[in-house]
């Protein structure tokens, strides 16, 4: 049986429309020995997990327990839909120097010392870091207004709009031990909530950030220069292969016609109804039951089923094999012709007859 699971917390609209509608998918196309449910966990040993073919996460990166499992679970062979592995080491600021390699524009930021020392740690441990910190350069290179935010964060959680450096100071010593982006502020026309699956599956909604939450999505919006949402399209596309999840969210905010990449770590994206709406939630619900199902089919035992970006896979990539060279062919021996031996003078005596050998 080839079961597809759905790994999940305090959300309650989305998790049961995609059981739902994986079952009723299912039975559609007439798949044998394939079924979807809630995921149920009763012991966790090592190495032994081979329950489910997929997993769709949506609650690991609140709960520890549950990213254990869930690598435990992919070292098996089940494709958990976003690789834990990655998305442990994954943070936003790594996300924006990836963005502009892979040439995406994207804020400028830089990132900030925290405002407290971390626990076990004095000030030797800091003997590497200059002082006093170059903030003038900082400054001079974002401007003000600014955003500050956790470098490795995500919600909109600890995110702060600093006005000049007294204030970005004051609220600095708010973040304690957390690891900050200072990042330039993008005065946008329009912005753009963009679900990404598969890496290349796009779903474009407008979005103001800056509504309360159930008012964001927005749903009767100003028509959009097609080039936009094309480039928007195309960047997405960008991203999401280089990272290498299979489910994601980018954040574009569009300034004088560029779209910036604002944010693009979101493997537990927002899928409430309540919040997005019946369109988007349609959307999600149905092409992410397209997405488990395939990946379900996929599915080999006892092999790696994750997805890795082309970050990762770039660098493990097997070095081009060394042409071998083409063995030198010798030339041909000339042919020498034989010299004729000196012809002595004639003596008295009768000379002897020379040989067929010595005419020419």
């Amino acid at each position: 049986m080839r079961k597809i699971g759905i790994l999940f917390g305090q959300e309650n609209t989305f998790p049961q429309a995609f059981i739902d509608r994986v079952n009723q998918k299912i039975k559609e196309q007439g798949i044998k020995d394939m079924m979807a449910e809630a995921v149920l966990i009763d012991t966790v040993e090592q190495a032994k997990s081979d329950e489910y073919a997929v997993i769709i996460d949506r609650i690991s990166q609140d709960v520890p327990f549950y990213r254990a499992y869930l690598k435990n679970a992919a070292i098996t062979g089940t494709a958990v839909i976003n690789n834990p592995f990655w998305w442990s080491a994954d943070e936003k600021f790594f996300n924006n120097a990836l963005a502009e390699k892979v040439g995406v524009p994207v804020p400028k930021t830089f990132i900030l010392p925290t405002s407290q020392r971390p626990p076990d740690t004095t000030e030797n441990s800091f003997r590497n870091m200059k002082y006093p910190f170059d903030w003038e350069k900082m400054f001079e290179t974002i401007g003000f207004p600014a955003y500050m935010k956790p470098h490795d964060g995500g919600g909109w959680k600890s995110v702060y709009r600093v006005d000049n450096p007294e204030d970005l100071w004051q609220k600095h010593g708010e973040t304690e031990n957390l690891v900050m982006m200072l990042q330039e502020e993008i005065n946008f026309k329009e912005y753009f909530r963009c679900y990404v699956l598969g890496t290349d599956n796009v779903h474009i909604m407008q979005y103001e950030p800056r509504n309360p939450h159930h008012l964001r999505y927005v749903l009767d919006g100003e028509p959009v220069d097609q080039k936009i949402l094309d480039t928007v399209h195309e960047y997405c596309i960008r991203l999401n292969k280089a990272l290498g999840y299979d489910f994601n969210t980018v954040e574009f905010a569009v300034r004088d016609g560029i779209p910036y990449a604002i944010d693009f770590c979101n493997p537990a994206p927002d899928a409430d109804i309540h919040s997005v709406g019946q369109e988007n939630f349609d959307w999600i619900v149905e092409n992410a039951a397209n997405m488990a199902i395939e990946k379900a089919k996929q599915y080999k035992k006892g092999q790696m089923n994750l997805t890795w970006g082309s970050f990762v896979t770039d660098q493990v990539a097997a070095p081009k094999a060394v042409a071998k060279k083409a063995p030198v062919k010798k030339a041909p021996a000339k042919k020498t012709v034989a010299k004729k031996a000196p012809v002595k003078k004639a003596s008295a005596k009768k000379t002897p007859t020379k040989s067929k050998s010595a005419k020419k």
